[in-house]
């Protein structure tokens, strides 16, 4: 089959800038081949190279004596003791989600769960953190449904309980939905597989699914705005299958405990591209591949189409030599493809052949580390404007606008479609605060949460991306788990455009600013640009993923406000109301500057609720609809009313940081006080649980009449029936 002339149309179809071109003329001499011109466009686009991000990313803490492997890695690990490590990572599955809702999403769930097993680790846990436009939009309830349904789908089978997330709607996300997958695993701590080659000679090893034309290009699709030919990219997107997956989770941790691996890689964004590059590179080395010995499941496939093929569920790995025929056994009593495709070369080349022709020579180091880094311009986000006089609402008024809209409405219609229990270790669902998993056979738990509020990052970057990390850090707190380490999705639009770019750059700088000061550093993550359509961007949406450890189940904090319980609010109410939760949704107001985040009170706080946890068995931190919002959840998941003292809209829906509401028994509510005073945390009694009213000042309201708005606004805005067991 001829391969194509190299044009510069052809040339901007793979995007590729003309002077990336002219650094690609300049490293291999001569004028590249169709596949070759496909292998440099999957690594030099914004997806696998971070170009426009590694200069900021640099500068993030990803340090500490709890962590094992940091950044650059399929995923970070974790010490969590007794021999034992947390393996976890959150990625995005955006655009294929916005154009194939369904296998976006799935692709997405598997994705990161590759990511996961391929480091050793047995997945335990699973979370989405979801972004859509308008209930209203035309699209929005087809991509809710099909992307819900394609996480459903292909964790269900798999087999990994999803613990947690979030789901928001906002108009900015109308032509760009986000699906940000994490998934966390367990792997003992000195049994960790990386993907960086070692010896010359050693066999390259295809594993898994076979290859098709599903996926190809999908990397750099997803390093490019959409416009109106969106519908020609659905080829672009894979198929998933969760059932082969397990079977690779398998037989990857019987080969693994074999002895057999020298060094393994998941096969992701540009597949058999990436995955032969990143352990070539790593390890020093040249890695020459035959396609020929490629598993296919289509007929007369093409170089490029194979080097760049984003089929799921397939792995590459160099092998011991000596280990090929049990290595071989081991997927095959799985079913699943064994192939050896080529080996690694002492020069520092990326070798691909095809029916005895060279299809590819190319310098391989210079496909990664040569890969294109832009300073690109920025400008600081200007300063956000006064937040005007909200117009008078009363309390209950106030409390309906939030638990009506789907963004504050209860979830159940979400997580109720994903298996929450499977591997019987789950002990906190979703539904409220973070999902906590037992480390299985111990008394050991892990807790997980994703957080980040855009409306304060569009407005303050800085202050936006320190409260995503301290929201992480609350929730995780909350549950009473020692904040250990995140993970971050850094999804924004067009970083060509020197406001969003200055966006991305407010909000790296307040992330670590937070992750130090709160010993909470980043150990992996990715970074999803380009969100715009037709020139419009989403919200800037750094999500942070927080993974804490309880060292043992007695100090879980995972009840429910008891009748008669006293509320208190750990931390200072000023009564914030600037891009708050309630000026948006009752007033469609999103104005005034984000609140500000004291990360010494953070600290402070997180720190004084852990060590008096021995006081209370309810706590939730205060984040979007501050007091107002965080009390009722709180008495409507005990199915007991709450009286509040104040009536004040300002201290009842401020969005001040670093607070907590606890409830407890008068006894322990004294106790807790004069803790608080030796401590120098503000603590303030602000009302109590008991009845079946949701009152605040003067103003009350049935709690059935509540819950129940709560409860189906969320299927009533995206036009959904509720699943039957809801």
């Amino acid at each position: 089959m001829q391969e194509p002339s190299i044009t510069p149309e052809l040339i901007a179809a793979h995007g590729l800038k003309p002077e990336e071109y002219d650094s690609i003329l300049q490293i291999i001499g001569r004028e590249p081949s169709f596949t070759e011109l496909g292998i440099f466009s999957a690594m030099w686009n914004e997806h696998c190279s971070y170009k426009s991000s590694k200069k900021w990313l640099r500068t993030l803490p990803v340090d500490g004596p709890q962590v094992i492997c940091g950044p650059g890695e399929n995923a970070g690990v974790v010490d969590i003791g007794d021999g034992q490590a947390v393996v976890f990572k959150m990625e995005s599955h955006n655009h294929p989600s916005y154009i194939e809702p369904h296998q976006g999403a799935a692709t997405g769930v598997g994705g990161i769960l590759r990511d996961v097993f391929t480091m050793g680790a047995r997945p335990i846990a699973a979370m989405d953190a979801l972004s859509f436009g308008r209930p209203e939009h035309p699209k929005t309830p087809h991509l809710v449904k099909g992307v819900v349904e394609g996480i459903g789908a292909y964790g269900n089978a798999f087999g990994v309980p999803n613990v947690g997330g979030e789901v928001r709607f906002h108009a900015s996300y109308d032509g760009n939905c986000l699906v940000n997958a994490f998934a966390a695993g367990l792997a003992d701590a000195d049994k960790i597989f990386y993907s960086a080659a070692s010896g010359v000679g050693m066999p390259v090893v295809y594993l898994g699914a076979k290859t098709g034309r599903d996926g190809v290009g999908g990397a750099t699709m997803a390093s490019a705005e959409f416009d109106d030919t969106i519908e020609d990219k659905r080829p672009t997107v894979q198929v998933g299958d969760p059932f082969t997956e397990k079977c690779l989770l398998e037989a990857c941790l019987e080969l693994m405990a074999s002895g057999s691996v020298i060094s393994i890689q998941d096969m992701g964004a540009a597949g058999l591209t990436c995955s032969a590059v990143e352990m070539g590179d790593k390890g020093g080395l040249g890695i020459k591949l035959v396609l020929d010995d490629v598993p296919q499941r289509e007929t007369n496939m093409t170089a490029y189409e194979m080097m760049l093929s984003e089929s799921q569920e397939r792995m590459l790995m160099v092998l011991k030599p000596e280990k090929e025929a049990e290595a071989r056994a081991i997927f095959q009593k799985w079913d699943l493809d064994f192939a050896i495709v080529g080996e690694t070369i002492p020069e520092d080349r990326f070798l691909i052949v095809h029916r005895d022709t060279v299809m590819a020579d190319i310098p391989l180091s210079k496909l990664a580390s040569s890969a294109p880094e832009y300073d690109r311009p920025w400008v600081e986000t200007p300063p956000a404007g006064d937040m005007p006089t909200l117009p008078a609402i009363t309390p209950i008024e106030g409390l309906k606008a939030l638990i009506g809209s789907p963004n504050h409405a209860h979830k159940a219609w979400v997580w109720q479609q994903y298996d929450t229990q499977v591997g019987a270790d789950t002990i906190r669902r979703p539904g409220m605060g973070a999902g906590v998993v037992r480390v299985h056979g111990t008394r050991k738990a892990l807790a997980f949460t994703s957080d980040v509020t855009p409306r304060y990052v569009k407005a303050n970057p800085f202050e936006g991306g320190k409260q995503a990390v301290a929201e992480a850090y609350r929730n995780l707190t909350a549950v009473g788990a020692l904040p250990l380490a995140t993970t971050d999705n850094l999804n924004f639009g067009n970083p060509e455009k020197p406001q969003i770019m200055g966006q991305l750059v407010g909000a790296i700088k307040g992330i670590g600013e937070a992750c130090r000061a709160l010993d909470f550093p980043i150990v992996s993550g990715n970074v999803s640009l380009y969100n715009e359509t037709d020139g419009s961007g989403i919200m800037p949406t750094p999500t942070i993923g927080g993974v804490g450890l309880i060292a043992d189940l007695d100090d879980l904090i995972a009840g429910l406000p008891d009748n008669g319980d006293v509320a208190l609010v750990i931390g200072t109410t000023t009564g914030h109301l600037g891009q708050s939760a309630l000026a948006a949704e009752a007033f469609g107001i999103e104005a005034g500057d984000a609140p500000h985040v004291d990360l010494t009170a953070e600290r402070l706080h997180g720190e004084f609720l852990r060590a008096n946890r021995g006081l209370f068995s309810s706590a939730t931190d205060l984040s979007d609809g501050g007091l107002a919002l965080a009390a009722f959840e709180m008495a409507e998941a005990a199915n007991l009313g709450v009286t509040l003292d104040s009536a004040d809209i300002a201290q009842l829906f401020g969005e001040d940081q670093a607070r907590y509401l606890v409830a407890c028994t008068a006894d322990a509510a004294e106790q807790l006080t004069d803790a608080a005073r030796k401590a120098g945390v503000p603590v303030a009694v602000i009302g109590r649980f008991g009845g079946d009213k949701i009152t605040m000042g003067d103003d009350s309201a049935d709690l059935a009449d509540l819950s129940s708005l709560y409860r189906t606004a969320f299927a009533k805005a995206i036009k959904g029936d509720m699943p039957d067991h809801a």
